[in-house]
């Protein structure tokens, strides 16, 4: 099935152009949803068949047309066709050619499970959560044409489909954050986002353009491949990491373009679960992960990846802190593990990092839909403040909503504290300071979260039951709930760190990442030994320490928000009213929204308004004038000609015509004219004559 892999991209555009054209009108209410659903889940059947072909034997598609099989690692790409022939580029020193192929390795084949299978229960639940409000079948539509975007980003075999991918993921999120685009408000957030983004994706597109000019092709595994082996280096590998990290930037909300996100909450509630737990926020640290032979090489891009990620990481978990709207906490939240992810792959952690992509994915999703059916339950309320002991009314969203918190907050037990706590060590060994940040990030990251659950489940109600009538949501919402949380719980043990299993080393998935990284770790020579020095010096009992120390800052976090807003309700006023200067600063996220208007937003408009003026009365003023002026001396030159010109020339006819005339009158031809002209004219001398004389 792997020469097939192309239909795991096919089925959900052939979902998105069924329900696009005809489910407004020729496809029942019900069936759209279904469409929709059964695209995404032949993507994910798919996606497991070629999981278990690509861990067999590969080797039986060598030589085969159209796939090529690397050698000695479980990796395949398989061309559909071919896209742009081969033409000259570099003057004529190199030739280019790009094929519409596909790679396959453990690293997309992860990816393409992870995106389908969240996709398909997000789906699911669209249908119980869209069911009442309009445009079902468009909503539909954009989803699966999502899900092909980012299926097609995640398998593209070369930058050009990657950019396909990532800038119809963009389209997307633009089209379903604005889904309600009558509101202003959701259309303003659209545009935000979709604007945010292209500021990212300018460095990008700038990055691919200099790989075409640098190696001559936009194949990854060519490019990588030279990189790899030293044919190239120096600053254009910096130049080119430090460009694709700034689409990352932007795609993966991170300092300074991150302020998209959170207004991306303006999107039905399914959209924010499928943004930000499994697509387009992920796209960043899959490429940069995907680049890793480049980044290995390029330390200083490398650094930059994870100050940034570092950066970020803390700074939002400190602004989720005070978030009062549940969506909101939820946004800053996911901004903040991103960071971490980022932080993880910028200490060459690269399966670290997507370890915590596949985790992330699931509780996030699970958190999403969770708030999604309190959202639901509350008939649209959202502030957190307004809500408690939803616990009694809300069972099953209880439960899995306490399930998803525990797991992002790191607690033993759950896939959150295996992946945490892995990107925790490999950042300690590399960076002490950085490590420092992630363990607050991480404490503050288990206050927040269960200040939410707490604000929300327990304690009394803060709203008037009986006249709300707060209910559990349908099954169809609840069973992809259920299906998440349990997700979440177990799928942290594929990649149990060695330290926790002594004797035996049962890190599955590290194991199962290596052969898509394996590439920098035999062209380490020229950073990746320095990159992972000291990492084998730390003893496994500094390694638990490690750990230890990190399930202890995130019980602290738990306990002092369990204090604050179950067991002294009251505190978290004192807290603030003591330390007010601190409290507006975060909790108006550090102005930053407002520094933006004034710094950026403002001028930018200032410009635009100027630019109209000089455009209405410099530009158009002066074609006006000329205009005008062209006009009034056209009409003095018609006047001119109608009545000076013309005039003369009538008068001086008129006059030749009359003076005519009398010439006709005289000069008629005939001789009894003339006769008696001569006999009048002698008969007036001869009277003349007589009368006178």
């Amino acid at each position: 099935m792997l020469k097939f892999a192309y239909l795991i991209i096919l089925f959900p555009f052939i979902g998105f152009l069924i329900n696009g054209l005809l489910g407004r009108r020729q496809i029942p209410k019900r069936w759209v949803g279904y469409i929709a659903c059964g695209a995404v889940f032949l993507s994910f059947l798919l996606s497991v068949w070629i999981f278990v072909e690509l861990n067999g034997d590969i080797g039986k598609y060598e030589g085969m047309p159209g796939v090529r099989v690397s050698e000695g690692g479980r990796s395949v790409e398989v061309e559909a066709y071919e896209w742009v022939p081969s033409m000259k580029v570099m003057g004529g020193e190199r030739s280019l050619r790009i094929g519409m192929n596909l790679q396959i390795d453990p690293l997309s084949s992860v990816m393409v499970i992870v995106v389908s299978l969240v996709g398909f229960l997000i789906h699911v639940y669209s249908i119980g959560y869209m069911w009442e409000e309009g445009g079902y079948y468009r909503y539909f539509a954009f989803l699966n044409l999502f899900m092909g975007m980012m299926l097609t980003l995640v398998l593209a075999g070369n930058f050009a489909m990657m950019f396909i991918g990532w800038e119809g993921v963009g389209l997307c999120s633009y089209l379903l954050i604005g889904f309600f685009f009558e509101k202003e408000w959701c259309a303003d957030a659209g545009r935000k986002a979709f604007i945010v983004n292209r500021i990212g994706d300018f460095g990008f597109m700038i990055g691919l353009l200099l790989i075409v000019v640098v190696f001559g092709t936009l194949d990854i595994s060519d490019v990588m491949g030279m990189i790899g082996s030293g044919e190239a280096g120096g600053i254009e590998i910096t130049l080119i990491g430090i460009l694709l990290f700034i689409g990352a930037i932007g795609k993966s909300a991170q300092i300074p373009l991150y302020v998209w996100l959170p207004d991306a909450m303006a999107g039905p509630t399914p959209v924010s679960a499928l943004i930000h737990a499994a697509t387009m926020v992920t796209a960043g640290v899959y490429m940069v992960s995907r680049c890793a032979v480049l980044y290995v090489h390029a330390p200083a891009a490398l650094t930059i990846v994870a100050v940034i990620g570092g950066l970020t990481a803390i700074y939002a978990a400190s602004i989720g802190l005070m978030q009062n709207d549940i969506k909101k906490v939820l946004a800053y939240s996911t901004v903040s593990q991103l960071g971490y992810m980022f932080l993880g792959a910028g200490v060459a952690a690269f399966g670290a990092a997507i370890f915590h992509l596949m985790t992330h994915a699931f509780f996030k999703a699970l958190l999403f839909l969770g708030s999604g059916s309190v959202i639901h339950g509350r008939k649209g309320e959202q502030d957190i403040r307004k809500m408690g002991g939803l616990k009694r009314h809300m069972p099953v969203t209880h439960v899995t909503f306490l399930l998803g918190a525990l797991a992002i907050a790191g607690i033993p037990g759950f896939s959150g504290f295996f992946s945490k706590e892995e990107i925790l060590f490999r950042t300690y060994v590399s960076n002490k300071v950085l490590w420092l940040v992630g363990l607050a990030a991480a404490g503050m990251t288990a206050f927040y979260m269960m200040r939410l659950v707490y604000l929300t489940f327990y304690g009394k109600a803060r709203f008037d039951e009986e006249e709300q009538h707060v209910h559990e949501a349908p099954r169809v919402m609840t069973y992809p709930l259920v299906i998440l949380a349990i997700f979440s719980v177990i799928v942290g043990y594929v990649g149990i760190p060695k330290v926790l299993s002594p004797g035996k080393d049962i890190n599955y998935f590290e194991h199962y990442l290596e052969p898509s990284f394996e590439a920098h770790e035999v062209a380490a020579g020229m950073g990746g030994e320095k990159i992972h020095e000291g990492e084998d010096e730390v003893s496994a009992g500094v390694e638990l320490m490690l750990m230890v120390v990190a399930v202890i800052i995130a019980i602290v976090g738990i306990y002092i928000a369990w204090e604050m807003y179950l067991k002294r309700p009251g505190l978290p006023g004192r807290v603030a009213g003591r330390f007010m200067s601190l409290y507006r600063l975060i909790s108006n996220k550090y102005w930053v929204d407002e520094l933006y208007d004034a710094v950026i937003v403002q001028p930018y408009y200032f410009l635009c308004r100027r630019s109209f003026d000089f455009d209405t009365w410099v530009i158009d003023g002066t074609v006006n004038g000329v205009r005008h002026l062209t006009v009034g001396l056209s009409h003095l030159s018609s006047f001119n000609d109608k009545w000076v010109v013309d005039g003369m020339v009538n008068i001086l006819g008129y006059g030749i015509k009359g003076s005519s005339w009398v010439f006709r009158k005289v000069q008629t031809g005939l001789v009894q004219s003339y006769a008696t002209v001569i006999i009048l004219g002698t008969f007036i001398l001869l009277s003349i004559f007589l009368i006178f004389i």
